[in-house]
């Protein structure tokens, strides 16, 4: 075993402190700017060590931090996890990194084991092997500015990423040996947190399928993912990715792609509601048009888009305001006899247009003007072009309330 106990170690190019035993840092390492350090033994630095990387740190076995381990602001420190067995990351402390490298082939599972807390500020490098932190305990944290390369099914997290900022992220997570990736749009403010997992399993057995809107026709039986806010009250947009012929059911990418949007499960109601989707076929994701509300589990699903609602609710989505007593206005009928309801009215980029409660069939309807943020002429009516509707409001039935959310298109032509 080497035991570091200098107060300061400034490392030449291309020196390597080695040792067939462990290294252990009780002291202050220091890896300046051009320089590199390197261990094949076990790395191990103790609560009384602080190892900072300025420089390039080569790193061949496990792991320890119950230390400090950090890089001076500035600086772009680079470490590299570059092992022939599988590479314990572990301890009590969090390890803050600038850039990482994961390159490790040993095993197909997972080459790194991941049981601590790691921070990285600006590129994770995932060349080759799965960071587990699923059965670990462990936690990846991008920070605001950080980007990830190189992801795959033999390259990712398989457990919970946690995203810090006011970016948006892809997060790179996967579940038994495949990739498949959530999305955030970007926060509001940089003091947010959002962390995602995916999983490769049936959602069933903890949130019942059956239990859903009336709107959902089929639910995704093999996969799902969590997406929660853990700090700040940011809303943001979600993308689910998806891969047919390996995780995701046939049936649900059939055609009309159309009609696959994205789903959560309502803790409260203790059901699956839509949250709708646009579909990218090129890129097989599936998109909320408009920032959630709530957060937790997700999925993919069918829904039934000329669907009656509960209450013989039926939406009629094409809307012509000129005159002529057809479609003159967003038509919901019955929705006037049902308590509680509200409309919300989107554009294309998210931006709502048309709120109101209480919606009717008579004076209180969206005709194609805007009573939103966006304000584009003097009589605000708006242009013509597709937008995206959120429609709620309880129903009631053998002695019970369920409260219904419907998403979807409506199609206005205003002539402008």
């Amino acid at each position: 075993m080497k035991t570091i106990h200098k107060h300061l170690i400034v490392v030449p190019l291309l020196f390597q402190a080695v040792c067939m035993a462990q290294t252990v840092n009780v002291g202050e390492l220091y890896v300046s700017p051009n320089t590199q350090f390197s261990t094949v033994s076990r790395f191990d630095n103790t609560p009384t060590g602080a190892f900072v990387n300025d420089g390039e740190a080569f790193i061949y076995s496990h792991f320890n931090n119950d230390g400090s381990v950090d890089f001076t602001p500035g600086e772009q420190g680079y470490i590299r996890f570059e092992g022939t067995a599988v590479q314990q990351l572990s301890g009590g402390n969090i390890s803050y990194f600038y850039d990482v490298l994961f390159d490790n082939a040993s095993s197909g599972v997972a080459s790194f084991e991941l049981s601590s807390e790691i921070s990285i500020d600006n590129e994770a490098d995932f060349t080759r092997g799965i960071v587990k932190d699923d059965d670990f305990g462990g936690l990846v944290v991008f920070e605001n500015d950080a980007t990830h390369v190189n992801v795959d099914d033999g390259s990712h997290v398989d457990g919970l990423v946690q995203k810090n900022g006011d970016k948006a992220f892809d997060y790179p997570i996967g579940d038994k040996q495949f990739f498949r990736y959530a999305a955030i749009s970007a926060p509001d403010d940089g003091g947010d947190v959002f962390t995602g997992k995916y999983f490769y399993e049936n959602p069933n057995p903890n949130y019942p399928l059956a239990n859903n809107t009336g709107v959902i026709e089929l639910i995704d039986d093999q996969e799902y993912w969590t997406i929660t806010r853990d700090a700040g009250n940011s809303t943001v947009m979600l993308t689910l990715s998806w891969e047919e012929g390996t995780t995701t059911p046939a049936a649900i990418v059939a055609q009309p792609q159309s009609a696959i949007h994205i789903v959560r499960w309502d803790e409260v109601q203790q059901q699956w509601v839509d949250e709708g989707g646009t579909v990218d076929a090129a890129n097989k994701t599936v998109t909320t048009v408009i920032a959630l509300d709530d957060y937790g589990v997700f999925t993919l699903a069918r829904v039934k888009e000329d669907l009656i609602l509960p209450g013989n609710v039926v939406v009629y989505n094409g809307v012509t305001p000129n005159g002529d007593g057809l479609n003159d206005y967003f038509i919901i009928d019955n929705i006037q006899d049902l308590a509680n309801n509200k409309v919300e009215i989107f554009n294309r980029s998210g931006v709502k247009v048309f709120e109101t409660e209480d919606y009717d069939t008579n004076s209180n309807v969206f005709n194609g003007y805007s009573e939103g943020r966006l304000t584009l002429n003097g009589d605000n009516q708006l242009p013509t072009g597709t937008y995206f509707y959120i429609l709620t409001y309880d129903y009631s039935a053998n002695g019970s309330t369920e409260r219904v959310k419907q998403a979807g298109y409506l199609y206005l032509t205003t002539g402008k």
